[in-house]
């Protein structure tokens, strides 16, 4: 069974990035991206009690830091993973 997971990005700034996340856009929780200290922090999590949120968040995490790291700090408005 793949995976895949929806990104939209929400803000950012030279300090930040803010992304909703979740398997859809009707499903979707936040996730943050502090490019200074590379770390991510979960805003809000998913709405849907039936997801299982860390499954969205760790891909969600793994996604940004391919943008952070091999596309040169590129944050596209909307991205995906998928596997």
């Amino acid at each position: 069974m793949g995976a895949f997971v929806l990104l939209l990005k929400e803000l950012e700034d030279e300090e930040k990035v803010l992304y909703k996340f979740g398997p859809n856009e009707n499903s979707m929780g936040k996730i943050q991206l502090n490019k200074i200290t590379r770390k991510f922090t979960e805003i809000e999590p998913i709405s849907d009690l039936s997801i299982s949120n860390e499954f969205y968040f760790d891909r969600a995490a793994q996604r940004l830091s391919i943008c952070f790291i091999r596309e040169n700090n590129v944050f596209p408005d909307r991205t995906t993973f998928e596997s």
